[in-house]
């Protein structure tokens, strides 16, 4: 089992997962995270930290669509490890539907 992150964390970007990554595996996009599924250990610290339940694990039906999306951008995007400010509009769109198909950025972030 793993843990991926699903698009609720779109135009949000809460980086308090990253902080408690016993084996930082989040990557940074533009406009959110991810969770490399070969590197997760499964130990579910992350899970509890998002503040938008955007965190699941790979079993809950939610994750179906995105684990590899998850795997496809954790090879790409930069390795992050440190809490970062969420984004700017990120209690604007922390409720919003249909993230994926309007507002994902396949765009790299900054990492660490």
């Amino acid at each position: 089992m793993t843990y991926v992150v699903l698009e609720g964390c779109i135009k949000c970007k809460y980086t308090d997962c990253v902080e408690v990554c016993p084996v930082d595996c989040f990557y940074e996009g533009e406009n959110m995270l991810v969770i490399n599924p070969d590197e997760c250990i499964d130990c579910g610290v992350c899970e509890p930290e998002c503040p938008i339940e955007a965190i699941v694990a790979d079993i809950d039906p939610r994750a179906e669509d995105v684990l590899e999306m998850n795997r496809e951008y954790s090879e790409i995007w930069p390795n992050i490890t440190r809490q970062k400010e969420p984004m700017p509009e990120a209690e604007k769109f922390k409720d919003k539907p249909n993230k994926m198909a309007e507002d994902f950025s396949a765009e790299p972030g900054e990492g660490d």
